[in-house]
């Protein structure tokens, strides 16, 4: 009989629910479903809700709640999810980018790296789907897999200093977007002009654990129409 999931209590009012192993995209749907559904069902009994890869923190209010409640309220709403082969009830984001030289730093590394051509490493990130792990590092930043392992490259040996808002890059077998300008280690192979924090939205984030994500090439004039900033074509070192 699996192990999982199974409860760890981490403080005097939060405990761990460890789903799987390994993160999946049917791990990652399952913990998206047991958000939202201790959200609906606590209210006010909880502090907050942290998702990870295969974890999900479910810190609550000791003064209206205690542990024996949220304990039954978990596992009956893990009790309750059912998978959906269809998967008609995970969202999926199609996000544009601007794949170039002077978008995408890194693309000529990727490229040598594992032995293709540019238009190979831009036409295999685009091919695959990919599914939302976990938020963290920055607010909105979200990490995507898996990637396909015939572009996966590692991080850079020296972070950037400064890494352009919407920059989309790779770092082994996964994918983001850096939704604000920060320091990053990872290849930058493009860049998006979809705005993917806002701290004034519910949820401030567009992308949200669970999700289903793809990408779609567009052109250097598409990317200026859609909001994206010129002087960061070709700013990074």
């Amino acid at each position: 009989m699996s192990q999982y999931p199974k409860l760890v209590t981490a403080s005097e009012n939060s405990v761990i629910i460890y789903f799987s192993e390994q993160p999946s995209a049917t791990t990652s749907n399952k913990i998206a479903y047991v958000v939202e559904t201790l959200k609906n069902q606590l209210s006010n009994q909880l502090i907050d809700l942290v998702p990870c890869y295969a974890s999900l923190l479910v810190i609550y209010n000791s003064t209206t709640s205690n542990y024996q409640r949220i304990e039954a309220q978990i596992h009956s709403a893990i009790d309750s999810w059912q998978p959906q082969p269809d998967k008609q009830t995970v969202r999926h984001i199609q996000l544009p980018v601007y794949y170039s030289r002077e978008s995408g730093p890194d693309l000529e590394r990727v490229a040598d790296h594992n032995g293709l051509s540019i238009e190979q490493v831009i036409a295999t990130h685009q091919q695959t789907q990919y599914t939302a792990y976990a938020l963290g590092f920055a607010p909105g930043f979200a990490y995507l897999g898996e990637l396909n392992s015939t572009i996966a490259t590692p991080r850079l040996a020296t972070p950037r200093y400064r890494v352009p808002v919407g920059a989309v890059a790779i770092a082994d077998r996964q994918t983001a977007i850096y939704p604000a300008p920060s320091p990053g280690g990872w290849n930058l192979i493009g860049l998006c002009p979809t705005p993917l924090f806002n701290i004034n939205r519910q949820p401030s984030s567009v992308i949200q654990v669970g999700d289903s994500l793809s990408f779609k090439a567009i052109s250097r004039e598409q990317f200026l129409q859609l909001g994206g900033c010129e002087s960061d074509l070709g700013e990074q070192p």
